[in-house]
């Protein structure tokens, strides 16, 4: 195999790059170019230039290639449309709206990439829903760790959650006004809630010791999870609520409106039984001889 040490910084576009190879392979809905995909990442990245390829036929070895044309570094991305999806409301990837927003749609069979850029463009209800259960469910699993750890002694820890707790809240905060979190989320966050902006100075800068100032951030982060739980969880509730039988958590997370993307469902349901926002019932049927018992969910109005 020959290698070739490669130079150069220069961004395609749609014009400059054949693509008739990617665009050929089996399975292809939809193909995306990005010439800037990581705009506050370039350095990190490494790459210049991005095509985002949305197939059904994913082949796990495949995901991520890194390809060269005419001295500029490719990455190419291979996705499925039901990744694609749990991505937007949900990725460590913070770059995906901009990828979506900005890049060139090249290819679009039955229109799925701009149908979701609509979506995410208008803000449609259900995305803007997901992303705050998803956002919360976060939240509330970082501030229960960050609470252990400080029971338990361990004080670093629990800095290193709370600190993610406040991260969690303040994309809370933008997705309620109906802004995504981009990679500068506390340079959004100083305009949109100086609030949590000052609760980070607080933790990380203040005179106090650090176990006080976590202690601190964990009573308002506590006040909010009671506050903002039913406005945050109004996706799940509703879901429970929209049949007369219980669900368990695996229908819950089969259920469209909830897979594909991250959700700590355990921790949110136990909150949110203990609020009294749905009922915790004894599922019998087919466990009458065992002193196994499957656990579901209700509403409350449901007697």
């Amino acid at each position: 195999m020959l290698i070739k040490e490669v130079t150069g910084l220069a961004p395609i576009d749609k014009n400059s790059i054949n693509l008739d190879q990617l665009s050929q392979e089996e399975g292809v809905v939809s193909l995306l170019l990005v010439a800037n995909p990581f705009t506050y990442q370039s350095i990190i990245e490494g790459m210049e230039s991005l095509v985002l390829i949305v197939t059904n036929n994913l082949n796990t070895q495949h995901h991520t290639e890194h390809r060269i044309w005419k001295d500029t570094r490719i990455q190419i991305r291979r996705v499925t449309p039901s990744m694609l999806e749990g991505w937007v409301v949900s990725s460590p990837n913070r770059n995906i709206i901009y990828w979506l927003v900005q890049g060139d749609i090249l290819i679009d069979h039955d229109g799925f990439l701009t149908k979701l850029r609509d979506r995410l463009i208008n803000w449609s209800p259900l995305i803007q829903e997901q992303k705050l259960l998803s956002e919360f469910s976060q939240f509330v699993r970082a501030y229960l760790q960050a609470k252990q750890d400080l029971r338990d002694g361990q004080v670093l820890d629990a800095y290193s959650n709370v600190l993610s707790c406040l991260h969690c809240w303040a994309h809370i905060a933008l997705v309620e006004q109906g802004m995504n979190p981009d990679l500068t989320v506390w340079e959004q966050i100083r305009i949109v809630n100086p609030g949590i902006y000052k609760l980070l100075e607080e933790l990380t800068s203040s005179g106090e010791t650090l176990e006080q100032r976590v202690e601190l951030v964990l009573l308002a982060c506590e006040f909010t999870i009671l506050n903002k739980m039913e406005s945050s969880c109004v996706l799940l509730i509703r879901l429970i609520e929209s049949r007369t039988q219980s669900w368990t958590p695996a229908e819950l997370l089969a259920h469209p409106d909830l897979s594909g993307f991250s959700l700590e469902l355990s921790v949110l349901l136990r909150k949110l039984v203990n609020r009294g926002c749905i009922r915790e019932v004894v599922i019998t049927s087919g466990h009458l001889n065992s002193d196994w018992f499957e656990l579901g969910y209700t509403s409350v109005a449901n007697v």
